[in-house]
């Protein structure tokens, strides 16, 4: 029973917080649902473990919630915190008590080593406004920067992002984007004013553009469909880097004969063949979460789990100018081996390439300084590095798939018939103006060169394809002692968006 002395003012209470639980009314909510996309507050209970989000905020700024739903609840039983710009409020823009709650929940994730995961769609900063706080605040970009490496960022974008806001996805490890989301510097308006430039959303920032430039790594089906990859995605990472991955039992953790890999994978070092197949062959249970499945084609990065151990694969593809590793393939690659060391992920390293891309083109655009940066990542790795080599690595192709002996791997295999050098025989033959007796000679020293690094332990094994789980699982009961010891954040200023 209420005593009568808190009746008005609970009532008052009551009556703010419906009012800015509200949103932007009735009719925006409504036309919302009938466009079949969910509204901030119900991405946010679609995103959480029911009943666990407790909101901050609430009753800040001058509009409802100030047009950013934050607060901190659950995934899968473990905390985390999460913001959802409101589009029905002015737009989702970004006043002064918005900015402080975006601080705020970086200042949480920091201090209790959780995720934070934010969702956009806002047009970025607003005019002050009446009501609005006074004073400068704590700058949220600057805690979010500041949180690289120590906990998981994920950011999904489902409308246009713009401006401010915006800048947090490349802040982030992970982003995402629905079919219909933009994302830019500055929306159509602002460019049709600053440069006479008449462009709309999804020419400025859509998919097609996001998703080419790398900005945002992934596509999701709709507003539902990118919540759950947000799950899915945050189920293979610890909450912070104190803790390691969540081993998890999925039902085919036990070691297999892999039969009908020489069957994916061809003999023929110049036939293709898709890595995703011989991917899912090794995995538990054939599945894995694919990060930019379509930027930097001719490299897989992909999350999986082997033995039920969380882990990050990065394989050549075949498919693709036969695996050659050009710009956009060597900067998502290292982006993604330092979100595995970040968080303490070991990295298999399937390597099948013949070199970095080579070309006029592909110097222009820097393949020296890309192919630098991912080896960078994978040598200054302090994750667990387990190598193998399917078929060939040539050049500075077989140093950034971490080929080469003695790079700290925990174990390094290949395939029998793996070529290697400095370049494939036929190339050497045609840089050496080679005649036909040393072209022979050539080539049978190229077909035995899986020998000679294996008499020279430059692979601690020769593999039948079908031992590849195997042998796999074997590099982490390895590990299993390090991996089981106390995690400490990996030393470096962060992860290079």
């Amino acid at each position: 029973r209420m005593a009568d002395d808190w009746r008005s003012t609970l009532d008052d209470l009551a009556a703010r917080r419906a009012a800015a639980a509200a949103m932007g009314g009735p009719e925006k909510l409504e036309r919302r649902r009938g466009q079949g996309r969910l509204d901030a507050r119900g991405r946010i209970d679609r995103l959480l473990d029911e009943g666990s989000f407790r909101e901050i905020g609430l009753l800040a700024g001058a509009v409802p919630a100030d047009a950013l739903i934050a607060g901190v609840g659950s995934i899968d039983g473990r905390p985390v915190a999460v913001g959802a710009e409101d589009f029905t409020t002015m737009g989702g823009s970004i006043g002064p008590a918005a900015s402080r709650k975006r601080w705020r929940l970086a200042d949480i994730a920091d201090r209790e080593r959780i995720p934070l995961v934010m969702l956009l769609e806002g047009a970025g900063h607003r005019p002050p406004m009446p009501g609005d706080p006074g004073g400068g605040g704590p700058g949220d970009l600057q805690a979010q920067g500041r949180l690289s490496g120590r906990v998981p960022m994920v950011c999904g974008v489902l409308g246009s992002s713009a401006g401010h806001g915006a800048i947090t996805a490349p802040l982030c490890d992970f982003s995402l984007m629905t079919p219909d989301a933009a994302i830019f510097t500055a929306g159509p308006p602002v460019v049709k004013a600053a440069l006479g430039e008449e462009v709309d959303k999804a020419d400025l920032g859509g998919p097609s553009v996001a998703i080419a430039s790398g900005v945002v790594h992934n596509i999701a089906v709709d507003d539902a469909g990118l919540v759950d990859d947000i799950r899915s995605y945050l189920s293979y990472f610890g909450s912070s880097a104190w803790e390691r991955p969540p081993w998890v039992d999925t039902g085919d953790t036990g070691r297999r004969w892999l039969d009908d890999l020489t069957e994916i994978v061809p003999r023929d070092g110049s036939a293709a063949y898709d890595m995703r197949v011989a991917i899912g062959r090794l995995v538990d249970g054939g599945s894995f979460f694919q990060i930019q499945p379509d930027f930097g084609l001719p490299i897989v990065c992909a999350l999986a789990r082997i033995g039920g151990t969380a882990v990050g694969v990065v394989a050549n593809q075949p498919t693709v100018i036969a695996g050659s590793i050009d710009v956009d393939a060597a900067d998502k690659a290292a982006h993604f081996i330092e979100v595995c060391d970040s968080f303490h992920l070991p990295v298999v390293f399937l390597t099948d390439n013949p070199g970095v891309l080579a070309g006029t083109a592909s110097e222009r655009a820097g393949i020296l300084r890309a192919g630098a940066r991912m080896f960078a990542a994978q040598t200054r790795a302090s994750t667990v590095k387990i190598q193998v080599t399917l078929r060939k690595a040539y050049g500075f192709g077989s140093c950034v798939m971490a080929m080469n002996p003695y790079d700290d791997q925990t174990l390094s295999f290949g395939f029998p018939g793996s070529t290697m050098g400095a370049m494939g025989s036929s190339g050497a033959s045609d840089a050496v103006g080679a005649d036909d007796d040393t072209r022979d000679a050539l080539r049978r020293a190229e077909d035995e060169s899986s020998y000679r690094s294996a008499s020279g332990l430059s692979f601690d094994d020769l593999l039948h394809p079908r031992e590849l789980r195997n042998a796999v699982l074997t590099a982490l009961d390895v590990s299993s002692r390090r991996r089981a010891g106390v995690a400490e954040p990996v030393t470096r200023t962060g992860i290079t968006p």
